[in-house]
């Protein structure tokens, strides 16, 4: 997992501990690993942020705790200030996506301040920041908490990356990837066959005028769906099944 661009996430007097392993986890999620916490609460480390981290121990331990704002950001060149008001700063205002394409161009370290949960960034922590990052949301209801916004900003980091090369080792696996490999034209003609081999003696291809017509329907219906080798052998072990006498008339014999 490559480190040496990633923004550092730093959480400016965080108040609860739940609240600092929820945003540990948001940001393993997409690979972030950089905790700054500044002047948190409740001391460092914090039990309650374990359990709520669920397995994203190593943000926790490398977590680094800083007095004050300024000293958390002293290493930073990009910083940018989570609000949802300019609280009177004049200053670049960027979406997550915008915020993340410039941090990746930009030379030198990155970083995103969040505010406490009660009432974010304060005037002075905005101050700091050259830019500042705000998410488009319902502006009848624009209450994010902590971590929700935190996981906004690292799926975007995460996704610009993929997009670029960057973060190819993110990248999770598609749906088409994970298939078993589709099934072969004589695995499909296999179960063609034994379906037919089935119905037959049943009838089913009457009248006997009809019996192309209706097989070349059953070989539509049945290659249609793009099966895989896996779902070819269900079927067929399906069919085999249902030709079974059943274990109760074979005791009875």
């Amino acid at each position: 997992m490559a480190e040496s661009n990633q923004p550092a996430i730093v959480l400016v007097r965080p108040q609860m501990g739940e609240n600092i392993g929820h945003a540990a986890r948001a940001m393993l999620n997409f690979g972030l690993t950089e905790m700054r916490l500044v002047a948190p609460r409740d001391g460092w480390p914090n039990p309650a942020a374990g359990p709520t981290a669920a397995g994203a121990d190593i943000v926790l331990e490398r977590a680094r705790v800083f007095d004050t704002t300024e000293e958390a950001l002293a290493d930073c060149a990009n910083i940018y200030a989570t609000t949802v008001r300019k609280r009177g700063v004049t200053k670049p205002v960027v979406c997550p996506d915008e915020a993340a394409r410039e941090m990746r161009a930009a030379p030198g370290k990155s970083a995103i301040l969040f505010g406490r949960e009660a009432s974010g960034l304060a005037t002075e922590d905005v101050a700091l920041a050259r830019s500042i990052l705000t998410v488009p949301i319902n502006p009848e209801f624009g209450s994010l908490n902590l971590a929700q916004a935190v996981i906004l900003c690292a799926y975007e980091w995460s996704r610009i990356g993929r997009e670029s090369g960057d973060e190819s080792d993110l990248v999770q696996p598609t749906a088409e990837d994970e298939a078993l490999p589709p099934a072969s034209q004589s695995d499909l003609d296999g179960l063609i066959r034994h379906f037919e081999d089935l119905l037959r003696p049943r009838g089913y291809f009457f009248p006997e005028n009809r019996e192309e017509a209706t097989r070349l329907t059953l070989r539509s219906v049945l290659t249609k769906p793009g099966w895989n080798q896996l779902e070819v052998r269900t079927l067929r072990g399906v069919l085999s099944a249902l030709t079974r006498v059943p274990k109760k008339a074979r005791d009875e014999r």
